[in-house]
């Protein structure tokens, strides 16, 4: 059977992802120092993995709701009332699910491609910056849409400014991610009133990807919202700025947040999304017929989460960050990430390399790290993940370096 033939344009039309190239490298060579994944280097709490261990052997192994657990959806609207102000509505009893404008996804991956799925038609825009998140175009392929880069160099900062001339006809939505992924740049609460004040004035939904929110760092983060997370069993660290917080944001801004990167639980695969409830109810609709719903068991887990203090390892990674930068900005130029676990410096030009090239020159020398061009239509960057043992790290840096400044 000529099985190529059958094969439908939208998966031609697909790259696979340079990360996993780079990433499959680091498993195929032993020994080598592998900086090229966004991946906790800590362990989930303790006591998160026995409530998972304890859904399960208690035989909460079923379907949930498409919209999740709902006692979780409830700890979940909490949570937003108490950061954001808003009224997620009443979620009730799993038997009677009422219309609510919060549902547990997938992943952050699941609930962008949801969300993609319910707004764009084919030749519908979305505008993302550049640099991306790799999933971003990927996912308006997908629909038949077109991702339209908003170009961020050389702060990596997504200003209403640079995002206004893209604007078309066919522009759904904007795509804002801070701490942003693979720079790790963190939108001002000026940048986020501006963008959102742009977005409503040409009728564009805001989405606003905030998987790394709570992995902010101490001079990137806002003041402390208005609501009191510690008594919601929530550890209430200062989180980054957001236009979600701004005056009557969930009518016009989507947010989507995640567990993975703060509690260590990236495999779990899961998210959770907000927004306007006309909107959450379509998401709702195509994860009844695509995702089902959340891991039900890890659904119950999470209701424990909220009590994990993170605030030491988000001071670790960020000791992580200021040593990678004073040793690479030695070298070259790099913009001081406010979030996140990346840094994202700038190939020296004397050498005359690609980003490409210089993986490629690192990885020879046993570091493994990923090329801007991955996540960019420029590839004068690299992207070098902090989520490592300080030793490795350490060592992986001091290589970096070398070669930069040879």
């Amino acid at each position: 059977m000529d099985i190529d033939r059958l094969i439908a344009h939208r998966s031609r039309a697909l790259d696979w992802s340079g990360i996993r190239r780079f990433s499959a490298l680091a498993r195929s060579r032993p020994g080598v120092i592998n900086l090229s994944i966004g991946q906790p280097d800590f362990a989930v709490d303790p006591r998160v993995k026995a409530a998972a261990v304890e859904a399960i052997l208690a035989d909460r192994n079923g379907y949930t709701p498409n919209q999740g657990v709902p006692e979780l959806q409830e700890a979940l609207a909490a949570v937003i009332r108490a950061d954001l102000g808003w009224d997620c509505g009443v979620i009730g009893p799993a038997s009677t699910p009422t219309p609510s404008s919060v549902i547990v996804t997938t992943g952050t991956s699941g609930a962008l491609t949801n969300a993609y799925m319910a707004l764009l038609n084919p030749g519908d825009e979305i505008i993302i910056p550049d640099p991306y998140f790799v999933l971003y175009p990927q996912a308006a392929t997908l629909c038949d849409a077109r991702a339209v880069l908003c170009d961020t160099y050389p702060d990596f900062v997504m200003t209403a400014q640079r995002v206004e001339p893209l604007i078309t006809p066919r522009t759904k939505a904007v795509l804002l991610n801070t701490p942003g992924n693979p720079t790790g740049a963190v939108a001002s609460s000026e940048h986020c009133a501006q963008l959102l004040d742009l977005c409503r004035r040409r009728n564009v939904l805001l989405i606003s990807d905030e998987i790394y929110d709570e992995f902010t760092f101490a001079q990137a983060r806002t003041e402390r919202p208005a609501g009191d997370l510690a008594a919601l069993g929530a550890f209430g660290l200062t989180r980054c700025p957001s236009p979600a917080r701004l005056p009557d944001a969930q009518r016009d801004v989507l947010v989507v947040r995640g567990f993975g990167k703060t509690y260590g639980m990236t495999g779990w695969r899961l998210g959770y999304v907000a927004g306007p409830t006309r909107l959450i109810e379509e998401l709702t609709k195509i994860q009844q017929y695509t995702y089902v719903c959340a891991p039900t068991p890890l659904q119950w887990a999470m209701l424990g989460a909220f009590g994990t203090d993170v605030s030491a390892t988000v001071a670790r990674y960020q000791a992580r960050r200021d040593r990678a930068l004073e040793r690479l900005r030695r070298v070259t130029d790099v913009v001081t990430p406010g979030g996140a676990f990346y840094v994202f410096p700038r190939v020296p030009e004397r050498l005359g390399m690609s980003g490409r090239e210089f993986c490629e020159a690192a990885a020879a020398r046993g570091v493994v790290i990923i090329p801007g061009g991955v996540f960019s239509t420029r590839d004068t960057h690299v992207r070098i993940s902090l989520a490592a043992p300080d030793g490795d790290l350490d060592r992986g840096i001091d290589t970096v370096v070398s070669l930069m400044g040879a």
